[in-house]
This record gives structure tokens, C-alpha cells and sequence, in this order.
């Protein structure tokens, strides 16, 4: 998986660095306690180097963490017999946004210089025959919650993303996986009704990150229904909220933020003068000029679950960015997403494993909000 991470880091690098122990540092401007960033843009050359993350997992079986519940010893199977399509890059949903990220490249640099080896996996892993028997496993007896909320959001994420590339492999991936995109419509349509109590997390079962996703979905595919039961389930979790701590942020596996997950969500499904006042209770310190959020520290990025600190900061710059854009009011925040990604981005090519099979996918979404 190691590639030309200097190449990488200088082109990703929006100002100038220092470097203290190998690592960079922006350059102070003004004073040596003012950091100015930029946004980091997302070049050919760059999309490159991301791309090859997941062609460097979709098809590496081992290690392997199934989540799985057996029935009997006859489930005992090898990750690319029980999930045909989604069997690399460490974990199922791993390898679903793995292959969104396929997708999104491919789709916003089709000159990318590996782009036929990208349409081919595609091509081998999301047919008919593959699809169907993850259909399968989805319906067997103890695999019912099975992804529940985390890898259905990233499927629908991913055939969001093919609803929207206007190309004939997306049209044949997008039929192919239909059986399983309605299957996990489906799914949520019978949980979120039976949800007393969001979770509040910053891990896979946060319930605002697995509807938010979804609702996208269901807004960019006109499906009406689905989006009013997303817009609902969200009043009914949240309108209520003030006061979130996010000074308590980040836990210390945390790759999602609970409080800017749930302002997401609202951010999505209100209103802008609704939003607006529900904002202000929710997260008032926001709406200061001078708010400063602290960028979530790795010390190991060995570490499975200390890496998860550099997806907090993606998803948390991918969340500011998308209420920066949309309201004038909050534009000050795009700075505090700048923050963030510019932390993380220069460590995720040429990361260890347990930080690559996943962070790119995170990445390549905050670069992609940042450009909205």
C-alpha cells in the first residue's frame, strides 16, 4: 500500500510547511499563535494517489473482521463466499465505501491513469450473482440488524453516487445492486419507526450519520417516502435538543462526531429559519466569529482504533463545510473544516493498514464537501 507519500503530502499541502520530527506544520501568519489554512483541493494528480487505497484492499480478503453471528457450524465460510461483493479491505462496510470511492473518482477524473483497472473491479465485484448473494446474507435468521445503520448508509451512499454518474457502467452497476438497495430501504423503513432513542455515539451506530446518508439518498433518488420518514424520525429524535457538549468531543475511538452529526442531519431535513434557531440552542458557541474546535490528536496510528481520530476530523471538516456553504451565517466555521482536514490529509497515503482500508473513503468526502 505504500506510495510516493512526500509527492502526495506536497501536493495536498495548501501553505507552506515546517517540519518538527517529520511531521508538517502550517506556517504561522501574523503571529506564531494565528495558523491561517486554505482548503485543499482535490487535483488529478492527487485523485491518483487516492485512488490507489482502494485498489490496494477491494481485493485483499485477510485480515478480515466478519461481525458475524453463526447459526451453525455450515456458516463457517471463507469473506468472499459470504459476501462476494464486499469482501476486502478489512470489513464489509469498508469495502462498500472503498468501492464509492471508485466510483467518485471515476466519475469526477475519468482520465485517472488506473481508471480501466477501477471499472473492472467494479465490474467483477457488483454483478447480478454477487449482489444477489449478499441478498442472501442479509436474510438470513441472525443477520437481520446485520450493518445496522453504519454499512447500510455507505451502500446507499454508494448507489447515490452511481444514481448521479451519467456513464453506461453505472446504469449496469446501479441495476445490478437494486435488489440490495431496496432490501436496505427496507430495512430502515422497519427499524427507524421501532427506534425509541437515537444513538448518540461517534462510532458505526450513530443514528444521525446512518440517516443522514440515507436521506441524501432518498432526496437525490425522489424517493418520498423513505424521505419523510428520515425527516420525521429526525424531529421526533431531535427538535428538542439544546446544549450539545461538544467540548466533551472527541472520544477516544471516535470517528464521527455526535453533535455535528445530529446538527447535520437537522441541517438537512429543516427549514433555514427553523434550522437557524434550533442551531442556536443546539450548538450556540458556533455562531462566535472566534470559535476555535481542536483537531482530534493520533498518537498511534497503528492503532485500529487510535487511527479512528484522524476519521473524526474528516467528518467533522465534511460537516462544517456543508453548514459553511449553505449558510452565510456559519461561514466562519469553514476555517475550523480546514483545520481539520488539513491535519489528517497528509497521513492517510502511506498509512498503516488499519487507517488505510478505510480513511481514504472519509478523505476523499471531505474533499468532496469542501467543493460543494
Amino acid at each position: 500500500m505504500k506510495i510516493n507519500y512526500l509527492a502526495f503530502l506536497l501536493a495536498f499541502t495548501a501553505c507552506n510547511t515546517n517540519t518538527t520530527d517529520g511531521k508538517p506544520e502550517p506556517t504561522p501568519t501574523k503571529s506564531q499563535d494565528t495558523v491561517q489554512y486554505q482548503t485543499p483541493q482535490l487535483s488529478l494528480e492527487q485523485a491518483n494517489n487516492l485512488a490507489e487505497l482502494p485498489l490496494a484492499c477491494v481485493n485483499q480478503e485477510y485480515p478480515n473482521k466478519l461481525s458475524q453471528t453463526l447459526g451453525d457450524a455450515g456458516d463457517l465460510k471463507e469473506p468472499s463466499v459470504l459476501h462476494p461483493a464486499f469482501y476486502g479491505c478489512f470489513d464489509w462496510h469498508s469495502a462498500v465505501h472503498g468501492h464509492w470511492s471508485m466510483v467518485y473518482l471515476l466519475k469526477n477524473f475519468p482520465e485517472l491513469a488506473k481508471a480501466e483497472t477501477l471499472k473492472s473491479y467494479l465490474k467483477q465485484h457488483l454483478t447480478k450473482e454477487n449482489i444477489q448473494a449478499e441478498v442472501a446474507y442479509f436474510n438470513g435468521e441472525h443477520n437481520k440488524s446485520y450493518e445496522r445503520t453504519y454499512g447500510w448508509a455507505w451502500f446507499l451512499k454508494l448507489a447515490e453516487e452511481l444514481h448521479t454518474w451519467d456513464d453506461p457502467l453505472a446504469r449496469e452497476l446501479e441495476q445490478n445492486m437494486q435488489p440490495l438497495t431496496d432490501l436496505l430501504v427496507e430495512r430502515y423503513e422497519e427499524f427507524l419507526p421501532k427506534l425509541n432513542y437515537p444513538v448518540r455515539v461517534g462510532e458505526h451506530p450513530n443514528t444521525a450519520f446512518g440517516m443522514s446518508f440515507a436521506y441524501e439518498y432518498a432526496q437525490t433518488v425522489t424517493d418520498t417516502t423513505f424521505q419523510k420518514l428520515l425527516a420525521d424520525r429526525a424531529r421526533d429524535f431531535y427538535s428538542k435538543d439544546t446544549d450539545c457538549p461538544i467540548s466533551w468531543e472527541p472520544g477516544g475511538t471516535d470517528f464521527l462526531s455526535p453533535c455535528l452529526e445530529e446538527l447535520n442531519m437537522m441541517r438537512l431535513v429543516l427549514p433555514k429559519d427553523e434550522f437557524l434557531e434550533w442551531a442556536g440552542a443546539f450548538l450556540p458557541q458556533l455562531s462566535n466569529t472566534d470559535y476555535e474546535l481542536a483537531v482530534g490528536e493520533v498518537s498511534d496510528r497503528t492503532d485500529g482504533k487510535l487511527v479512528h481520530l484522524d476519521g473524526v476530523n474528516f467528518s467533522r471538516a465534511w460537516n462544517l463545510y456543508a453548514l459553511a456553504n449553505q449558510y452565510p451565517e456559519y461561514a466562519h466555521l469553514k476555517a475550523q473544516a480546514d483545520k481539520h482536514l488539513s491535519y489528517s490529509l497528509p497521513n492517510v497515503v502511506g498509512d498503516d493498514y488499519e487507517g488505510g482500508h478505510w480513511l481514504g473513503s472519509f478523505a476523499l468526502y471531505a474533499l468532496k464537501t469542501a467543493q460543494q
